[in-house]
């Protein structure tokens, strides 16, 4: 069973920072789908919480050099 959450990111300006959420989140093991928006200032996961936690995704977003919302 998946789940999705929507995660308020700062600092994503450009389909460069788009990419770099999504491939920081991407290689993940557990998360199924990423959709970055720069100008809806979100990410939207979907994910296996039998295998990754929500604070996990968080922590490649801060990684990938953004802040939580």
């Amino acid at each position: 069973m998946t789940e999705s959450v929507s995660i308020k990111v700062n600092g994503m300006k450009c389909n460069g920072c788009e990419n770099k959420v999504h491939t920081g989140l991407g290689g993940l093991d557990g998360v199924i789908s990423v959709k970055a928006s720069h100008q809806g200032k979100q990410v939207d996961v979907e994910y296996d919480p039998a295998k990754i936690d929500i604070e996990e995704i968080e922590d490649a977003i801060v990684d990938a050099g953004f802040t939580l919302g």
